[in-house]
């Protein structure tokens, strides 16, 4: 059934389309231990999930004292690393590509809105195959705020040429829900990208429909 009260479908990248939240673990804690710093699984999955590099490196300057003066090349390492990894796991989901391509024939537009930066945006949805499926990708660094500040869903939406509330958002951590909410979306919250179906989506927007 086809929602037509909803125009547009915005997914969430990490955790959602690309279980990438090993890879960014991996890649920040390789980058901080050059330093002596580290986090914790626990920290990465509960405190800084969801988070921009630059918020989680502002964080760890609060809390524990880690330099101002190495943002820049932590954050560029974080990057490189991250990279790495992409290039060697990033694969096509066909579940993830069979929804999308289903959205897309039935007229969504379809966006992606994430807190990470547009090379990992870029890369990440070319070695998925999506690219191809997204009318907007929208960055962290396409807003002055990311989430959980509603900026980036704002501006997905302003970019799809949809309102807010014509929106169904697909995100999977607090700081995303609440970036989505606040800025008037429909949210539908999955547990990781397994979650993320055709038959999921196609039902929370029947749900949409009759609510």
């Amino acid at each position: 059934m086809i929602n037509r009260q909803i125009k547009a479908v915005i997914f969430d990248m990490d955790g959602v389309l690309i279980d990438a939240k090993e890879w960014h673990y991996e890649a920040l804690n390789r980058a901080l231990g050059l330093f002596e710093f580290h986090i914790n699984r626990y920290e990465h999955l509960v405190t800084f999930d969801g988070l921009p590099t630059r918020d989680k490196l502002a964080m760890l300057t609060k809390d524990r004292g880690l330099p101002l003066g190495l943002h820049g090349v932590i954050n560029h390492l974080k990057q490189k690393y991250t990279m790495e990894i992409v290039h060697r796991e990033c694969k096509p989901m066909f579940q993830h590509e069979y929804a999308l391509s289903r959205l897309k024939a039935q007229g969504y537009k379809l966006g992606l809105a994430s807190n990470s930066v547009r090379n990992s945006v870029e890369m990440m949805m070319q070695k998925s195959g999506l690219d191809r499926f997204l009318d907007v990708m929208v960055s962290n660094e396409d807003v002055k705020k990311g989430k959980p500040d509603p900026e980036i869903y704002l501006k997905a939406s302003a970019l799809l040429g949809v309102e807010p509330e014509q929106c169904l958002v697909v995100e999977d951590n607090e700081n995303g829900i609440k970036s989505a909410r606040d800025a008037g979306c429909h949210v539908l919250v999955v547990r990781d990208v397994l979650d993320v179906t055709d038959e999921n989506i196609s039902q929370e927007l029947a749900n949409l429909l009759h609510s």
